[in-house]
């Protein structure tokens, strides 16, 4: 006759093992550029991943709290790496092109218009207007110029601004 153990009477070490054995954030493939403000925010992500990892060692023996100090060896080495991989490309001239670092504005078949800024991957955010650089949008409109026609999610839009 098999019994099952009610999941009360789990014992509190194989959860904290579970919960520590958290899995790596994933590195992209693409080339890690940024722009002078995504540098900053790596560098600003870094300087938490370590203060996180200090404050974990700190906080007393490791095995009291494995969880956060995953979670702080985990970030540190996701940030370590794109700190490490950084390409930092600097604005250029502005020559009319849609580039990395720079903004565009299309104006869609329907009368929309929207303005995207074209960043690193780890600075996107499009909510706020910023797009990676591997996004389709950005693949879309990367070395175009004011007046081109480009497909955006399977529609027509028209360049009506770079900058």
């Amino acid at each position: 006759m098999f019994r099952t153990m009610s999941v009360a009477f789990t014992r509190e070490e194989d959860i904290e093992a579970t919960a520590a054995d958290l899995a790596d954030r994933p590195i992209s493939p693409h080339p890690n550029l940024v722009t002078p403000q995504g540098l900053a925010l790596i560098e600003a992500e870094l300087a938490a991943a370590r203060a996180a990892y200090t404050a974990a060692q700190v906080q007393g023996s490791i095995e009291s709290d494995r969880t956060a100090m995953a979670r702080a060896t985990r970030d540190l080495r996701y940030w370590s790496a794109r700190r490490a991989s950084a390409q930092l490309v600097e604005p250029g001239e502005d020559e009319g092109v849609v580039r990395f670092g720079g903004s565009v504005t299309i104006e869609r078949d329907d009368g929309r218009t929207q303005t995207w800024r074209i960043v690193g991957e780890d600075e996107a955010d499009p909510a706020a207007g910023s797009v990676s650089h591997v996004s389709p949008l950005s693949r879309a409109v990367m070395g175009r110029r004011v007046g081109d026609e480009v497909q955006v999610a399977g529609q027509s839009a028209e360049i009506v601004a770079v900058g």
